[in-house]
């Protein structure tokens, strides 16, 4: 059974708002009651924690609903209904959220603890002491809680590691994560041993430390989908440090610098940003009979291309070269998070990040559906009939003076509506008088 998870599609479902309460104050030595109805309590949001001690999406694989509390309804005597609790879920560092019907990018999810609002709580209704006038000091006016946000997620994980292993399969990748790091990858001569990415933290002698990913092999065509294509793909946008793994293995009858140009092609048809990123060459498999040899000619083509890189040699097996790579990486790294801060204004490091589905305006559109029959379709209109309480004469002549005000009337005798036709606003019908 897989382990890793990255990508995984979810429900999430806000909680609703309380209802406003319709109420009256009788109590005895007061000589002028009055209306005491409290508002509904605002439902529960969804809210996406980024938690480092999480590595995959495992926890969305096999729950895919999630839904948050409602608010509590307004009560007698003004007292306001009871706000519920936020939902807080849980996601690794790296977490990339879509809305799935869109495709628009809701948030990304880069440090530990960064809260994301992914699911708006419905607001509570107005109880009816919010709607005494001097004309009317009793009204049996109150507002139904708002709906809470319904959305489908896509969940990407992205895995942030600062250095990420390219290079073609079998070139030594994993092999290297296991030399330098705690991790265990399976290691084999086959075109795809890691299907999925292996991370694991380099620590040095003198002190210093570096997240490392061994992700899964690249060929020809890997940015259209071909082999692993953009399961890969996707993971190396975060790093910022390549190690470009390049086979000196003088047997295996691969022509190093078209590997080489082939894999950077691959990652910048993937995305054009990586061709600015640090990157080392590292030429592999040094301990062979005849590396060496491949070896220079690699470096004379990489200089005929005018590739000016640094090139490592190394042997995983006999450790060579291994600990000055891992020295120079580290200060690479260094080197690029200073450059990095410079650009990065103190506004983006903010951990706490919302961002809400845009409100449209009072737009709407009144549909024939038959003879006598209109529907009027409109994102706020059907949210202002959902937040009426009908069950009162005077919400219902409040919500006939909006829906008039807004419009509505002048735009359903336009299409031809006559008294008596029936109107049909979400799940309120209504007969429409002139």
């Amino acid at each position: 059974m897989p382990t890793f998870v990255d990508q995984t599609k979810i429900e999430v479902q806000a909680g609703k708002g309380g209802d406003g309460m319709v109420a009256f104050r009788h109590e005895k030595y007061v000589p002028n009651g009055g209306p005491a109805g409290g508002d509904g309590g605002r439902g529960g949001s969804i809210i996406f924690v980024a938690d480092s001690g999480l590595r995959t999406l495992m926890d969305f694989r096999y729950r895919r609903k999630f839904k948050a509390e409602n608010g509590e309804n307004g009560r007698i005597k003004s007292q306001y209904g009871r706000g519920a609790k936020d939902l807080y879920l849980k996601v690794p560092i790296g977490t990339t959220v879509y809305d799935f019907n869109t495709n628009e990018e809701i948030g990304d999810l880069t440090k530990n603890k960064q809260e994301l609002v992914v699911a708006r709580g419905g607001r509570g209704g107005r109880g009816n002491i919010h709607f005494a006038t001097s004309v009317n000091t009793a009204p049996e006016i109150a507002e139904n809680g708002e709906p809470g946000e319904d959305r489908v997620l896509r969940l990407e994980l992205k895995v942030l590691a600062d250095v990420g292993l390219v290079g073609f399969p079998s070139v030594g990748k994993s092999t290297l994560l296991s030399v330098v790091t705690k991790a265990k990858p399976k290691i084999a001569a086959y075109a795809f041993t890691t299907l999925t990415p292996n991370l694991g933290m380099v620590i040095l002698p003198d002190g210093r430390d570096f997240s490392m990913a061994d992700l899964p092999g690249l060929i020809a065509g890997a940015s259209q989908g071909v082999g692993l294509g953009l399961q890969f793909l996707r993971h190396i946008e975060r790093t910022k440090v390549i190690l470009h793994l390049v086979s000196m293995d003088p047997n295996n009858e691969r022509d190093a610098i078209k590997d080489y140009q082939t894999v950077r092609q691959e990652l910048l048809e993937y995305d054009q940003s990586l061709k600015n990123r640090r990157e080392i060459i590292v030429a592999t498999q040094m301990d062979l009979p005849g590396s060496a040899e491949k070896l220079q000619q690699f470096k004379h083509d990489l200089a005929d291309k005018q590739i000016k890189k640094p090139i490592y040699a190394v042997s995983s097996v006999t450790h060579q070269g291994v600990d000055q790579l891992m020295q120079d990486t580290a200060s690479l790294i260094e080197q690029v998070e200073k450059e990095q801060q410079k650009q990065e204004p103190q506004s983006q490091q903010v951990v706490k990040e919302y961002k809400y589905q845009t409100q449209q305006k009072n737009t709407f559109t009144v549909t024939k559906l038959e003879d006598h029959v209109f529907e009027i379709k409109g994102e706020s209109l059907e949210r202002l009939v959902a937040r009426t309480n009908l069950d009162y004469q005077d919400g219902v002549m409040r919500l006939a003076r909006k829906l008039k005000n807004l419009g509505v009337d002048d735009a359903l005798r336009k299409k031809g509506a006559v008294d008596g036709d029936d109107v049909i606003i979400g799940s309120f019908n209504f007969e429409f008088v002139q």
